[in-house]
C-alpha cells in the first residue's frame, strides 16, 4: 500500500523539483554574469557563480582594481566578471574583472538611469558638438547645450585647444540615453544643477520676501530680460525691471558674470519663479522731481516717440511727458509726416507744463502755450466785486424817477395853459 503511493509521489515529486531548481545552462567564453566572493587572497578570488563549480579571478585579471576596491572587498560582495574560460583542465571556470569591467560600467549606468540619479566623470576630450566624458569605463558624449557652469565656459571645440582645467576637469550629470548595442551613451550636466536649483529655489523661497535685496550674478541674457544666479537658484529681470529708462535690448544693461544687487518684487511659490528687478535699487524719477512739477514751469525734454495724435518726450530726469498734437503748432496737424516737418525723434525741446498726470505719473506739455491760461480765465471772477458797483448805484440811477413829478410838471403847465387858451376863444 505504501509502496503504491511512494511510486505515485514519485513523478510529480521530481518533477517539482526540477522545475524549482532548473539545470543552469553551460557558460559561454565572452559572458558576463555575477558572483559572490567566496575567499579573497594573493592569488586572487574564488567565486560562487551558483555553477557546479567556483569560479576563479587570478590576480592578472584584476589589475584595474585600485587599493579602495581592494579595500571595499570581502566575503559576499558581489563581483562582475567575464568568463575567459567556462572549464579549464582542473573543471574550474576562469573570470576576469578586468574585461567586464567596462560591461559592469554599462550596468551601473542603466541602474542609475533607472533610478534617476547623478553619475560623475571625468572629462577626457571635446569635439564641434560637445564634451567627451568617461564614467564607470564608459566613454559617453555631453552635447554643448547640456553643457552649463565651469565646463562651458572653458569649452572649446579642439581638444588641442583645450584650455587649462577643462580636461580631467570631474563633472556630475544625468544619463538621457543608453544603448549598450550601439555603444552609445548621452548625458546631461544640465539635468543635474536644474534639479539643484529646483531644490535650492523650494528651500530659498520659503525664507525669501517681497522687498528683499540680494547679491547676485548674470548667468544668461535674452531678448525679454536677464537670469541671474542669487546663491544656487535662479531668478529673472525683467526688461521692463532693468531700468527708468527704455530699454531696447537687456545686453545693453547687463552683461553676464556681471555680479550685482538685485531687488525681489515677486515670489511665486507654487511655480518656483522669483522676479526681480534692477532699477527699484533707484529711486523713481517722477519721486524725485514731483514736487517740482507745476502748469507755467518751463521744461527740457527728449523726443522719444512721434504717434499722430502727438510726441511722447522725456524730461532729464526720466519722467515721460506727452506733447499733445494740438500743442506743437497754432496750424491744424493730421499727420505723423506733419509733425515731423516741425519736430523729430531725438530732438530737444524747450517746453512748459500745461498738465500734471500724478496717477499716470505723466506731464502734458506744450511748445505754443504758456501754460497759465487758468489764472487768466479766473480774472474775471476776481474783479465780480467792481462789476457789482454798478448794482450799489441803482439808487443813484433811480434818482430821475423820484423827480418825475418836477417832470411832469410842464405837461400840467400846458393843460392849463390850453385851458386858458379855450377860455379866451369863449369869450
Amino acid at each position: 500500500m505504501t509502496n503504491k503511493i511512494e511510486e505515485n509521489n514519485s513523478p510529480s515529486l521530481m518533477e517539482e523539483l526540477l522545475n524549482s531548481n532548473p539545470p543552469k545552462k553551460p557558460l559561454r567564453r565572452g559572458e558576463i554574469i555575477d558572483g559572490l566572493v567566496m575567499n579573497i587572497s594573493d592569488e586572487g578570488l574564488l567565486l560562487n557563480i551558483g555553477h557546479k563549480s567556483e569560479g576563479v579571478v587570478p590576480a592578472r585579471e584584476m589589475r584595474s582594481f585600485t587599493k579602495v576596491d581592494h579595500d571595499n572587498l570581502e566575503e559576499g560582495s558581489e563581483i562582475v566578471a567575464l568568463v575567459i574560460n567556462p572549464e579549464d583542465d582542473d573543471g574550474t571556470t576562469i573570470l576576469s574583472v578586468d574585461k567586464a569591467r567596462g560591461e559592469r560600467g554599462w550596468r551601473v549606468l542603466e541602474k542609475a538611469k533607472d533610478d534617476d540619479k547623478p553619475v560623475e566623470g571625468v572629462i577626457i576630450g571635446s569635439n564641434r558638438g560637445g564634451a567627451v566624458v568617461q564614467a564607470e569605463d564608459v566613454q559617453g558624449f555631453i552635447p554643448l547645450s547640456q553643457l552649463i557652469g565651469p565646463a562651458r565656459e572653458l569649452f572649446v571645440p579642439k581638444k588641442e585647444n583645450a584650455k587649462d582645467g577643462f580636461i580631467g576637469m570631474k563633472i556630475t550629470f544625468k544619463i538621457f540615453e543608453l544603448n549598450r548595442r550601439r555603444n552609445r551613451a548621452i548625458f546631461s550636466e544640465k539635468a543635474v544643477l536644474q534639479q539643484e536649483r529646483a531644490l535650492k529655489k523650494q528651500e530659498l523661497i520659503e525664507t525669501l520676501k517681497v522687498g528683499d535685496v540680494l547679491k547676485g550674478r548674470i548667468v544668461g541674457v535674452s531678448t525679454f530680460g536677464a537670469f541671474v544666479d542669487i546663491g544656487g537658484a535662479d531668478g529673472l529681470i525683467h526688461i521692463s525691471e532693468l531700468s527708468w529708462d527704455p530699454v531696447s535690448s537687456p545686453a545693453d544693461i547687463v552683461t553676464v558674470g556681471t555680479e550685482m544687487d538685485v531687488y525681489v518684487v515677486k515670489i511665486d511659490k507654487e511655480n518656483l519663479k522669483i522676479a526681480l528687478s534692477l532699477k527699484r535699487l533707484t529711486p523713481e524719477p517722477w519721486e524725485l522731481i514731483k514736487d517740482e512739477l507745476e502748469n507755467g514751469k518751463k521744461i527740457s525734454a527728449k523726443v522719444t516717440k512721434i504717434t499722430t495724435f502727438g510726441a511722447f518726450v522725456r524730461t532729464e530726469h526720466g519722467v515721460e511727458g506727452l506733447v499733445h498734437v494740438s500743442e506743437i503748432s497754432d496750424r491744424e496737424l493730421g499727420s505723423v509726416e506733419e509733425i515731423e516737418a516741425i519736430i523729430n525723434v531725438g530732438q530737444s525741446l524747450d517746453l512748459t507744463i500745461v498738465n500734471v498726470d500724478t496717477e499716470r505719473k505723466r506731464l502734458g506739455l506744450s511748445m505754443i502755450s504758456s501754460g497759465i491760461p487758468a489764472p487768466e480765465e479766473s480774472a474775471p471772477e476776481e474783479s465780480a466785486p467792481e462789476e457789482s458797483a454798478p448794482e450799489e448805484s441803482a439808487p443813484e440811477e433811480l434818482a430821475p424817477e423820484e423827480s418825475a413829478p418836477e417832470e411832469s410838471a410842464p405837461e400840467e403847465d400846458d393843460s392849463k395853459s390850453e385851458e386858458a387858451e379855450d377860455d379866451e376863444k369863449e369869450s
